[in-house]
C-alpha cells in the first residue's frame, strides 16, 4: 500500500508544486543550485520534480526514523522542529542550525540526519557544489506520502486567529553567483589590487578610458574576467568556517533581483620602527563592510572603521603637524582626525560608503562619502586619493569615445583661524574631466576644476552645477576672483600592448607677460607627470614595471586666501606632498595565484621653508601658507627653493592572499626612509628611519606612508 501511494504521488508531482502546504511541508531551499541533489530514488527527474522528490524523501526518512522522546508523548507534546542542514559536494548531509523547544528534540534531529544516506550532490555549472536547505517536522509526526495525497484533493482552511501569512516562508534564495562582478559596484581602489587587472584594461584598440578611479566591476568585466580569476583561486574546502575564511564572504545572499553581502573588514599590525626614537607601531582596526545591489540599477556600499595605532616617528610628527583646531592630536593622512589613545596613540574612526544608480548604459550618478583618484600614475596632480575622506557627488557618462566625468565635493579647511564656535569652514569643489580615444592607441583628457568657499552666503554656488560648462570663466564672473581654478591636460599612449606611457600637465595660475618679460616667475605654477608602464616584464607574466616623475613648481595648488586652496583637512587634493617638489618613482608588482610582492623606490627632493612666518620665508612648499604673504621671491622660483631636502624611501612589501573574495591579506613590510635637509630646524631634520610590520589587512584602499 505504502509502495503504492509512494509511487502515485510522484507521478502527481510532476502537476502539484511540492510547496509550503500544511503543517508538515518543507521549506524552501536558501540556496538552490543548477540541480538539486539526487536521492537513488529521484534518478533522471528533472526541474520541479527532482526538487519535489528531494524534500520528499527527506521527509519520509524522518518520518521513518525520528523518534519522539517518551515524555513529549505522554504528555501529548505538539509543536514544529525547524531544521537548517547542507549538502557537501560529496553529498553528505550535515546539520547547521536546530530550532525547537526541547533540547532532546534538538538532539534526535540531529541524529537522524546524520543517518541519511550518501546522495549525489547538487552541482553547479555542471560542478558539484554544497548547498543549504531547510525543513518543518511537525510532532506528532506525520507520513509525507498521506499528507501531500490529501492536499491535492482538500483545501484546509484555518481561523483568522490561527492563520500565518506564508510571505516570509516563501521568499526564494538563490544560489550566490558572486553577481558584484557585473554590477555597476565600485571596485575599492588598491593600486596592488589594481595592478592583477591593470594590463588587461590597457590593450590598444579598448575603447575604455582607464584615468578615472575607482572602476566599477561592469567596467573591469568587459576585459577581464574577475568572477573567473576568482574562481580559480578558491581553495578546496567543505566546512562553513573553512569556506568563509579562503572563499567567500561571511554573509552572502541572493535573491529575486537582489543580493547583498556583509564582511568584517581588519587591519592588524604589529611592528617596530627605528630613527631619531625607536617606537612599538601597531594598527589595530576593526570594521564592517556591506555591499549589494537592488535590481541592476542600484548598488551600494558601506563601511565603517574603529582604529587605534602608532606609526614610525616620522610619520607619527606629521600627523601632528596637520592637527586640525579644537585640541585634537592629529590628522591621520588619508583617514581623518584622531583623538588620543593611551598616551602615545592615536583612535582614528572612519568610514566611507556610495550609492550608484545607472538611470541607463550611458550614465551612472554616485551620491558618496570617499576618495577619488584620475590619472593613470601611483599619483595624481589632479585629483589624488591621499586626502581624507569627504562626501561627493559624481557623474559619469559614457558613449562613442568620450567618458565624461563630472565630481562635486564638500570639503573642510580645519585650521583655527577659519574654524568657528568649533564648527570648521566649509568649502567647494567641482571639477570636470572629459577623457577621449583619439586612435587606439592615444588617449587624452581635459580637466579643469574650481574651488570657493561659502563667503557672502555663497553656500554651494549653482553656476557650477551644470555640467558642461567652463568653470574658470564662470568663476570669474560670479565671485570676482574668490575662487581658484586649475585647469589640466591628461595623455596616455600604448606603445604595444605591454608598454604604455602617460602624463600630466596641471596649470594652476599664468602669466603670458611673466613668462616673456621674468625669469621662472612665481606666477608660472604648474606641475607635470610622466610615466611609463611595462606589463608581463620580460615575458614574466603578472609582473608590472612603472617608472614615474612628478614636478611641482613652488606655490603650486596655494592662493591667496588659503581657504580656497586645493586642501582638504590640512592635506593636499592633489599630490600628497603638496608643492615645490620633484619626484622619481620605480615600482614593481608581481602576483602568482595567492602569492604576491610589491616594491616601490622613491627618490625625491622637496623645499621646505626655514620658519612658520617671517619676511620672504614662505618658498612655496606648504599650500597653506597665503602665497602673496612672505613670498620668498617673484623671479628666479625653482624647484627645491628654500630647505632643500633630499628624500630616499624603499618600500617592500610581500605576503599571502587569504581570501580573495573580500581581498584579505597577510603580509610583511620594510619601509627604510632618508629625509636629509641642508639645515636642520625644530620641525625639519636629517633622519633615518627603518620600519617593520607583519599583519593581515583587508586591503580595500590606498594607505601612503611615503611622506
Amino acid at each position: 500500500m505504502k509502495k503504492g501511494l509512494q509511487t502515485l504521488f510522484l507521478s502527481l508531482c510532476a502537476f502539484v508544486a511540492f510547496a509550503q502546504e500544511g503543517n508538515d511541508k518543507s521549506k524552501q531551499s536558501l540556496i538552490s543550485a543548477d540541480q538539486f541533489p539526487v536521492f537513488s530514488n529521484c534518478q533522471n527527474l528533472q526541474s520541479k520534480v527532482l526538487e519535489n522528490c528531494f524534500y520528499y524523501q527527506v521527509q519520509s526518512f524522518v518520518f521513518q526514523n525520528f523518534v519522539v522522546p517518551e515524555s513529549l508523548v505522554q504528555n501529548n507534546f505538539q509543536g514544529k522542529i525547524k531544521v537548517l542542514f547542507e549538502v557537501d559536494v560529496n553529498g553528505t548531509f550535515k546539520v547547521i542550525y536546530v530550532n525547537a523547544l526541547d533540547e532532546a528534540l534538538i538532539q534526535e534531529a540531529k541524529r537522524v540526519f546524520a543517518k541519511l544516506p550518501k546522495i549525489q550532490p547538487s552541482t553547479y555549472n555542471g560542478k558539484p557544489t554544497y548547498t543549504k536547505y531547510n525543513i518543518t517536522i511537525s510532532i506528532p509526526l506525520q507520513n509525507p506520502d498521506e499528507i501531500k495525497l490529501e492536499s491535492v484533493a482538500v483545501t484546509i482552511t484555518t481561523s483568522k486567529e490561527d492563520s500565518v501569512l506564508p510571505e516570509l516562508d516563501s521568499i526564494a534564495y538563490k544560489k550566490f553567483n558572486n553577481p558584484q562582478f557585473e554590477s555597476h559596484l565600485n571596485i575599492p581602489f588598491s593600486h596592488s589590487y589594481y595592478a592583477q587587472f591593470d594590463a588587461a584594461m590597457n590593450q590598444m584598440g579598448a575603447n575604455n578610458h582607464t584615468a578615472s578611479k575607482p572602476y566599477t566591476y561592469i567596467e573591469v568585466a568587459k576585459y577581464y574576467n574577475l568572477a573567473a580569476e576568482n574562481e580559480k583561486l578558491k581553495k578546496t574546502a567543505s566546512g562553513w568556517w573553512e569556506r568563509k575564511l579562503w572563499n567567500e564572504n561571511l554573509v552572502e545572499i541572493q535573491g529575486e533581483d537582489y543580493w547583498f553581502t556583509l564582511n568584517p573588514i581588519f587591519d592588524l599590525q604589529i611592528g617596530k620602527a627605528s630613527g631619531n626614537k625607536q617606537v612599538n607601531t601597531f594598527v589595530n582596526t576593526r570594521g564592517l563592510n556591506i555591499r549589494g545591489g537592488l535590481g541592476s540599477q542600484l548598488n551600494f556600499t558601506a563601511t565603517v572603521f574603529e582604529s587605534q595605532g602608532r606609526f614610525a616617528n616620522y610619520y607619527n610628527r606629521y600627523a601632528n603637524s596637520i592637527k586640525p583646531a579644537g585640541g585634537n592630536p592629529s590628522i591621520i593622512p588619508g583617514i581623518g582626525i584622531s583623538k588620543e589613545f593611551k598616551t602615545d596613540a592615536y583612535d582614528f574612526p572612519s568610514a566611507d560608503a556610495n550609492l550608484t544608480f545607472t538611470p541607463s548604459k550611458f550614465i551612472d550618478l554616485q551620491l558618496g562619502y570617499g576618495r577619488n583618484f584620475i590619472g593613470d600614475g601611483y599619483r595624481s596632480l589632479l585629483e589624488g586619493d591621499g586626502a581624507s575622506p569627504y562626501p561627493y557627488f559624481k557623474i559619469n557618462t559614457n558613449f562613442w569615445k568620450i567618458k565624461y566625468t563630472n565630481t562635486y565635493m564638500w570639503l573642510k579647511d580645519v585650521r583655527p583661524e577659519v574654524t568657528l564656535e568649533r564648527t570648521y569652514a566649509t568649502k567647494f569643489m567641482a571639477n570636470h574631466y572629459l577623457s577621449l580615444n583619439v586612435t587606439n592607441r592615444w588617449n587624452i583628457g581635459f580637466f579643469e576644476s574650481v574651488i570657493w568657499t561659502d563667503s557672502n552666503n555663497r553656500g554651494f554656488d549653482m553656476h557650477f552645477v551644470n555640467p558642461i560648462i567652463f568653470y574658470r570663466s564662470v568663476e570669474f564672473a560670479s565671485s570676482a576672483r574668490t575662487g581658484n581654478a586649475v585647469l589640466a591636460l591628461t595623455s596616455k599612449y600604448k606603445w604595444n600592448n605591454q608598454i604604455n606611457f602617460y602624463g600630466q600637465f596641471l596649470l594652476d595660475e599664468f602669466s603670458l607677460s611673466e613668462v616673456k618679460g621674468v625669469k621662472n616667475s612665481w606666477k608660472n605654477k604648474f606641475a607635470y607627470q610622466l610615466g611609463v608602464k611595462y606589463y608581463n616584464a620580460f615575458k614574466v607574466d603578472n609582473l608590472l614595471l612603472q617608472l614615474e616623475y612628478n614636478h611641482v613648481r613652488p606655490y603650486v595648488y596655494s592662493h591667496s586666501d588659503p581657504i580656497t586652496n586645493y586642501g582638504h583637512n590640512n592635506q593636499s587634493v592633489g599630490h600628497q606632498w603638496g608643492a615645490n617638489f620633484e619626484e622619481f618613482l620605480a615600482i614593481a608588482r608581481y602576483h602568482k595565484g595567492r602569492i604576491f610582492a610589491d616594491a616601490k623606490f622613491t627618490i625625491g627632493t622637496r623645499g621646505l621653508d626655514f620658519a612658520e612666518s617671517g619676511e620672504y620665508s614662505n618658498y612655496g612648499g606648504n599650500i597653506y601658507r597665503d602665497y602673496d604673504v612672505d613670498r620668498y621671491a617673484n623671479s628666479g622660483v625653482t624647484v627645491g627653493q628654500g630647505n632643500k631636502t633630499s628624500i630616499f624611501i624603499a618600500d617592500l612589501q610581500t605576503g599571502y592572499l587569504v581570501n580573495p573574495t573580500t581581498n584579505l591579506k597577510f603580509f610583511g613590510s620594510f619601509i627604510y626612509r632618508n629625509f636629509n635637509p641642508n639645515q636642520n630646524t625644530a620641525t625639519v631634520f636629517k633622519e633615518s628611519t627603518t620600519w617593520f610590520s607583519i599583519g593581515i589587512r583587508s586591503d580595500v584602499f590606498n594607505w601612503y606612508f611615503d611622506y
